[in-house]
């Protein structure tokens, strides 16, 4: 099942205090970059957040978003009604990510 357009636009209306938001279709559900890092998918509906260093004790259930797919950290719907809470956890997604080689000019 496929992530509506609804869904991924009311999460990148949430985080567009992290910085620049972008959902791009990538295998047929969402990547979404905070300015021009891969911090999260959104699959089935799902937003599913990278696990890093920086935010990997934050307590939250850990899952694929896809078969065969690296853990991320999976965010309870209740996470999205709270904000600020998930913007700080982009937010400090993304600084501790490196930046990209190679940006695709779609995110430039």
């Amino acid at each position: 099942m496929a992530s509506s357009q609804q869904t991924v636009d009311h999460i990148v209306d949430l985080l567009a205090g992290a910085g620049e938001m972008r959902a791009l279709p990538m295998f047929g559900e969402y990547g979404l970059y905070c300015d021009t890092k891969l911090v999260a998918l959104i699959c089935d509906d799902i937003l599913f957040v990278k696990i890093t260093k920086a935010n990997a004790d934050i307590g939250l259930e850990q899952a694929a978003p896809y078969p065969g797919a690296k853990p991320s950290h999976l965010v309870p719907p209740e996470m999205l009604e709270a904000p600020d809470a998930l913007t700080d956890l982009v937010r400090i997604t993304a600084g501790s990510l490196p930046k990209p080689r190679n940006v695709p000019k779609r995110l430039l």
